[in-house]
């Protein structure tokens, strides 16, 4: 899997423009929680990405004021692990722990496409 990292406000800012155009997949990680691991882990496995969107990932201890801006500027509860998808600017989907799926990212995707 093709990760972005997402580190930086201004760089969410250029993702949220770009989204446009085309949607993309954020996933807010913990290294250091088992649960967020595993949700990450089972995600990579399930999800092809099939319509070639831009994933970022955000560790939320490292990079901690991205994770809350991205709280803050798309009105979600912070959360982690926490999968986004955004297009048009706007969260269009968002779940977190076990909800985590990459197969009905897929499909939600493909939805949108």
């Amino acid at each position: 899997m093709n990760w972005i990292e997402l580190t930086e406000t201004s760089t969410l800012s250029e993702l949220v423009a770009n989204t446009s155009t085309k949607p993309c997949v954020i996933f807010k990680n913990s290294t250091t929680c088992y649960i967020s691991k595993m949700a990450l882990k089972n995600f990579e496995r399930s999800f092809t990405n099939p319509t070639q969107v831009d994933c970022y990932i955000v560790d939320v201890k490292k990079d901690r004021l991205v994770s809350l801006d991205i709280a803050d500027r798309f009105q979600v509860q912070h959360e982690s692990p926490q999968l986004l998808i955004v297009a048009d600017g706007k969260v269009v989907f968002h779940t977190s722990h076990e909800g985590i799926d990459g197969t009905e990212t897929e499909k939600l995707l493909l939805r949108l496409s």
